[in-house]
């Protein structure tokens, strides 16, 4: 490593001020420049703005380093941390915004569009598994609570990890133990194991929103970071289109699956788990090429490997902008000194390897948890709880109507299916074949003697005080039916999924049930109504005009005139596009001055997001058939909280990421 740092003239170092270009090129260097700039003079170019009195764009950078060179000059003594901060913009603003970023932009969307998707497959899959597992209505309950909970857990651990592992690498290991476990849930064949795997998937995934936008904003300049941000949330909102999409598409299709006896049942609804952890998969083969964020690294005293990723971003857009002459000029950046890798270090050179990594392991987490209470410390104090109140307001009411409005659309269908039951009472049929489905029907004070059910599907059928005698039932699926205080004399069923829980006080008198249907079966008919990837396509397609206003208009207007600005609240949730973007920017107005902490924040906002969504989602579903107003008032008071509150903020457009 010191022979080519040696070849490469450049200097790195800890212990002086400033921030160099080079100023002078060894001969060697000399020549190679000449070459790489020949056919390119700069006396005989002129700014095509020139004319117009337009300052030329590095006149402007130049003039505001000035500036900032100045302010440090006149203002007291700044920290190390903050003299990086300025240097590191210089140094970005050199490296331009070019074809590094955006491929970037694109790996880092896919992980957040896979974290999108996660919201919705439990949702989506839930009607036909709960027919394949046989699911109760508190394993229902249960599944789709996990889901948050886990992603809950994901983000506060994740988020701690990250400043101190490494953005990068605790983002491959969150996505790849995502895709593991996403995987294996769709071969599970019982609840117990795919709880178990949607558990552990849900941790995974819940790293990708504090991870990815510390991560991407590290690349960016002062200037281009609003606006990039809220473009990189629009991949949030299409993970929803690509999760409804592939779910209208796969799911109702039944015959795409496989059967392997009773014991191994995969039908179309694994099908579509295993197609919504392809971002996810994408995204991680990506990451492989990006590398980790230098400032990250200058934190952590890595310079060597620092330098050469801003050279690599540096050569890399200037190359795409067909300007390859353009030479990396940094010579040497001033980074604070660390002495808690250190101290790691030393703690862990000597015993065992299972001392040695629990020592580090240790130590790593008492790191995390300081970074988790500096949170709280008086300078952070007040931001903080500001933030958590915005982040909680906005996300009890965007998941709380996220679930309250599709569940009363389908309370209102069902509603219309009760309206139109056909009811008979008192009837009586003998020595009748019945094969043709019953649906929708109430049976009261039936007499059904010697008659026959053969190959026929019952749908949301109910007897009630009636009496079966001599009959057979053979060849039976049903769904929603039930006997209630019937009496069923001398009667057979043969391949049946009427089982004794179908059949509800009613008295059994000589009754045979002979090889009954065993496990659960879907139900092709109803369970999986075309209505619900409908409205969850449109409401996710619906977002994009909001991250499209607040990405065009965010550096213009500014983020608080925008955020706290209670029509646009109000606006953003009734078009859903704006409240991914208000949680990447929150972040940003408060930890421009706390470098250390900001996958830490990202990661507790983001718990505290998903803590959210579990209570919002809970109480707003419990008004379904209730009442349409009262969850309509509890989003509107969280979103006029939210936006009182965001007024106190201050805006960071001109401000660089300390």
């Amino acid at each position: 490593r010191n022979k080519f740092k040696y070849q490469q003239k450049y200097i790195l170092y800890s212990g002086h001020d400033g921030y160099g270009y080079q100023a002078d090129y060894s001969p060697q260097d000399e020549d190679a420049a000449s070459d790489a700039t020949e056919g390119h003079d700069e006396e005989d170019q002129m700014y095509e703005g020139e004319y117009q009195g337009i300052p030329h764009p590095d006149e402007m950078k130049a003039a505001q380093r000035a500036a900032r060179a100045k302010d440090r000059s006149a203002g007291s003594a700044v920290s190390e941390l903050e003299e990086l901060a300025e240097q590191y913009e210089d140094i970005m603003e050199d490296c331009g915004h070019g074809r590094f970023q955006w491929t970037l932009f694109l790996v880092l969307g896919l992980a957040l569009m896979a974290d999108g998707v996660e919201c919705f497959v439990v949702a989506f899959v839930l009607p036909s598994a709960e027919k394949d597992l046989c699911l109760s209505n508190a394993e229902k309950g249960m599944l789709g609570l996990v889901v948050f909970l886990s992603m809950m857990v994901g983000a506060f651990l994740w988020g701690g990890l990250a400043d101190k592992v490494g953005r990068r690498r605790c983002l491959k290991v969150a996505l790849g133990i995502n895709c593991i476990f996403a995987f294996l849930s769709s071969f599970a064949q019982d609840y117990g194991f795919f709880l178990f795997f949607r558990l552990l998937s849900g941790i995974g995934i819940g790293g990708t929103v504090p991870i990815v936008y510390s991560y991407f904003s590290e690349f960016l300049q002062m200037d281009k970071r609003g606006e990039h941000l809220s473009w990189l949330c629009m991949f949030w909102m299409i993970g929803g289109i690509y999760a409804s999409f592939t779910a209208w598409g796969i799911i109702p299709s039944y015959g795409w699956g496989l059967s392997m006896g009773t014991e191994f049942q995969f039908h179309s609804w694994r099908i579509f788990v295993l197609v919504a952890v392809l971002p996810a998969v994408a995204s991680l083969i990506g990451l492989l090429f990006m590398p980790e964020s230098p400032r990250f690294l200058l934190e952590n005293a890595k310079h060597d490997e620092a330098w050469m990723i801003l050279k690599r971003i540096h050569d890399t857009n200037w190359r795409a902008k067909g300007q390859p002459e353009k030479v990396f000029t940094v010579t040497h950046i001033k980074a604070p000194k660390t002495a808690e890798d250190e101290f790691i270090e030393i703690q862990s050179a000597t015993g065992t390897p299972v001392q040695r990594w629990a020592v580090r392991s240790l130590t790593l987490c008492k790191l995390v948890l300081r970074n988790m209470a500096s949170l709280l410390s008086a300078e952070l104090r007040l931001a903080t709880l500001f933030m958590a109140v915005i982040w909680f307001c906005i996300a009890f009411s965007y998941y709380g109507l996220s679930v309250w409005f599709p569940d009363m659309i389908k309370h209102l269908q069902y509603e219309e299916y009760e309206a139109k039951v056909k009811m008979f009472h008192r009837e009586r049929v003998e020595n009748f074949h019945f094969n043709f489905s019953l649906e929708n029907q109430i049976h009261i004070d039936g007499e059904y003697i010697r008659d026959k059910y053969v190959l026929m599907m019952m749908k949301s059928v109910k007897f009630e005080d009636s009496l079966f005698e001599d009959c057979r039932f053979e060849d039976i699926r049903s769904t929603d039916t039930v006997f209630e205080n019937c009496t069923i004399r001398s009667t057979v069923f043969y391949n049946t999924d009427l089982w004794q829980e179908k059949f509800i006080d009613c008295r059994m008198e000589n009754a045979t049930f002979e090889h009954n249907k065993h496990g659960c079966h879907l139900d092709t008919m109803r369970e999986n109504d075309v209505l619900i990837y409908l409205v969850s396509f449109l409401g996710s397609l619906a977002v994009l005009p909001g991250n499209i206003i607040s990405a065009l208009f965010v550096e213009k207007v500014g983020r608080v005139k925008i955020i706290g600005n209670l029509g646009m609240l109000i606006f953003s949730q009734l078009i859903s596009g704006l409240p991914r973007w208000i949680h990447a920017h929150f972040c940003r107005m408060f930890l421009f001055a706390v470098f250390e902490l900001q996958a830490t924040a990202f990661g507790l906002l983001n718990a505290l997001c998903k803590l959210a969504a579990v209570l919002g989602s809970s109480i707003f579903a419990s008004f379904v058939g209730v009442s349409k107003a009262i969850p309509i008032l509890l989003s509107f008071s969280a979103l006029v909280c939210g936006g009182l509150v965001a007024l106190k903020l201050p805006d960071t457009r001109q401000k660089i990421l300390h």
